[in-house]
């Protein structure tokens, strides 16, 4: 049964990005704060600024204003966008060339610090060095089975470790000294720090897209077989469910309580808290979707839209009248660590309130009695 828990708002139309040049396609994004940058496929990278309207109905909107665009000077699509904002600078990824570029006029450091011979790369969001003026960078390597740890700064770059892997590794995501790799043939966990690896499950690389996603503090999300979203921990297990996907994900989010996936056809919303899906949006063509700091964006070849989560408390209310009593105070219990503690008990007082009401008029006086108790 369905929950209205996302709304897909527009954000920046086709026509801001390309006008009538429809040989551009989006290749890469990335938002941070206000700020939204688009690498396209032929070499530029974009830079908007994003900003949210709320009506006096309630309705979100967003107007992106163009703030410049800049030329990367190759021929090859801008594969990847990064921001560091701590250091106010973008790393992209043309090439199998990391460079660094400033976030506000988009013109490379004048050190030229690049790293080479990338195919992909992520930053560890949960940094081991300690240093607020460095980021921790991990990429695959052009190497055969090489991964490689660096800290950017400002204005320079420096390798800290290189790593081999059992297998040709194609997709990689960091968390503190681990790394959580999909492999050719399998999913693993490696640390980085002492060498020691975990094989978590087997997985073929070569069928389909591997999905590997920080989701937080020692906890990853990957694409399973047969169409299962599974949770990994550092130690290689599995502290929650699955989530039963399509068999053809091309991209996976995060926005509590609720794991986001995007196949062909649709964007699907599962519950991290009851695994059950609770959201169908039909959208065609997507082909990226990510989260950044809460907020969920998908994009196509053309266009770039935001998913807007409804309030937690509007959602509980439509399952209680809905009368779906059991998924309203799972969804209430969940939504603890995003409310303030005194907000969250009054609320939670009133949720027990009416889903007592609801029990008792079906007459089922035990379970009102536990809830009006």
């Amino acid at each position: 049964m369905s929950v209205k828990a996302f709304k897909l708002v527009s954000a920046v139309e086709r026509e801001m990005l390309m006008g009538d040049k429809n040989y551009i396609n989006i290749e890469c994004i990335e938002c941070c704060g206000k700020n939204l940058y688009i690498g396209t496929n032929d070499c530029f990278i974009y830079h908007f600024l994003l900003d949210e309207k709320t009506s006096t109905t309630g309705k979100i909107t967003f107007a992106a204003t163009k703030q410049l665009h800049k030329y990367l000077g190759l021929k090859k699509p801008v594969s990847e966008l990064k921001a560091a904002s701590a250091l106010t600078r973008l790393l992209v990824l043309c090439d199998n060339t990391i460079t660094l570029v400033n976030m506000m006029n988009l013109e490379p450091v004048p050190t030229g610090a690049r790293i080479k011979g990338a195919v992909t790369f992520t930053l560890n969001e949960n940094p081991v060095s300690g240093d607020p003026f460095c980021v921790e960078v991990c990429i695959i390597s052009v190497k055969r089975r090489t991964i490689q740890m660096f800290m950017v700064f400002e204005d320079r770059v420096q390798i800290v470790k290189e790593v081999f892997t059992p297998e040709q590794p194609s997709a990689v995501a960091v968390d503190g000294y681990y790394l959580c790799l999909a492999l050719t043939t399998q999913y693993i966990i490696l640390n980085y720090n002492t060498g020691v690896s975990q094989d978590l499950f087997p997985y073929c690389s070569d069928e389909k897209r591997p999905i590997v996603k920080r989701i937080g503090r020692q906890e990853f999300l990957l694409a399973g077989p047969g169409g299962l979203g599974m949770f990994a921990t550092v130690d290689g297990i599995s502290q929650r469910a699955p989530v039963h996907w399509s068999e053809n994900v091309i991209g996976a989010a995060l926005c509590f309580p609720y794991v986001i996936a995007l196949d062909d056809e649709f964007i699907t919303v599962h519950s991290m808290l009851d695994q059950q899906q609770k959201q169908t949006l039909p959208f065609k063509e997507g082909h990226i979707l990510q989260d950044f700091e809460g907020k969920v964006i998908v994009a196509t070849n053309k266009g770039v839209y935001i998913l807007v989560p409804l309030p937690l408390e509007k959602q509980i209310q439509d399952l209680l009248t809905s009368h779906r009593v059991e998924e309203a105070l799972v969804l209430a219990k969940g939504a603890r660590r995003n409310i303030p503690k005194e907000k969250f008990q009054v609320m939670y007082k009133r949720i027990l309130q009416q889903a007592g009401f609801i029990q008792f008029a079906q007459l089922q006086f035990l379970e009102a009695k536990e809830l009006f108790r």
